[in-house]
């Protein structure tokens, strides 16, 4: 079975719900998760994500905050728990200490966008190491070949392939790329791969998938937390839908 990831923007709709959904998103079958931090200039998002990110932090989501949320479930959550967010919060929070606390409080794994994979080799891959976290970098349609086995030797986890060279939750994203997917699926690569960027129903998940570990879902999902005030009965119905 390809492996589902939900991804949701810590902090909403209220403060206190990330616990709820974290374990909604466990119980509904998907096989690992992204929390995204909020940011207040998450420039590589679309509206959804980015009103996400602006209603967390008017809610008063934190790193700290987030953080003491994990912990107070850590011992029931059994699937991934990846961090996602942009690197000038983790780097206010130093770079370390937020790898500590991520290893104290159950995360697995990092997924952060801007921070430059010779940054990264250079001076935050041997901490990743010494707190056993893995990381994901992102690689486009416009990825040559070259630069993806590198980026995928760097990886740890999975490799997260964006489906089209566009912001999250583009309704004009090109889903079912088949030159790139085919591309991807030819090389030698040591992570899994997972597709995101665009998936909104169990027919896009299939589609993206076929050639592919597996996929990554937001803002469809976090469309459902933003604007529905039974969002846990609609949020189980979605992640079902595509489980089916």
């Amino acid at each position: 079975m390809k492996k589902l990831n939900i991804y949701f923007t810590a902090g909403i709709p209220q403060l206190e719900d990330t616990a709820d959904i974290i374990q909604l998103i466990q119980d509904s079958g998907a096989d690992m998760m992204e929390i995204g931090m909020p940011y207040s200039d998450p420039v590589a998002d679309g509206p959804v994500i980015q009103q996400a990110h602006e209603s967390a932090l008017k809610n008063g989501m934190t790193i700290e905050k987030l953080f003491s949320q994990l912990k107070s479930i850590k011992n029931e959550i059994k699937i991934p728990i990846i961090l996602m967010g942009y690197i000038n919060p983790v780097l206010s929070f130093g770079f370390e200490n937020f790898c500590k606390q991520c290893a104290n409080s159950g995360v697995s794994g990092l997924i952060i966008p801007d921070l430059p994979p010779i940054e990264f080799e250079k001076n935050y891959a041997h901490i990743l190491k010494k707190y056993n976290l893995n990381f994901t970098f992102l690689i486009t349609p416009e990825t040559s070949d070259e630069r993806i086995r590198y980026l995928d030797s760097l990886s740890s986890g999975f490799l997260y392939a964006v489906s089209s060279s566009s912001t999250t939750g583009n309704q004009n994203a090109v889903l079912k790329n088949e030159d790139y997917l085919s591309r991807i699926a030819t090389l030698p690569l040591k992570n899994p791969v997972l597709i995101g960027f665009g998936i909104k129903s169990k027919n896009d998940f299939e589609n993206v998938t076929e050639k592919a570990d597996g996929g990554i879902i937001g803002t469809a999902f976090v469309d459902i937390l933003l604007k529905n005030k039974d969002w846990k009965i609609k949020a189980i119905d979605f992640i079902n839908s595509i489980r089916d």
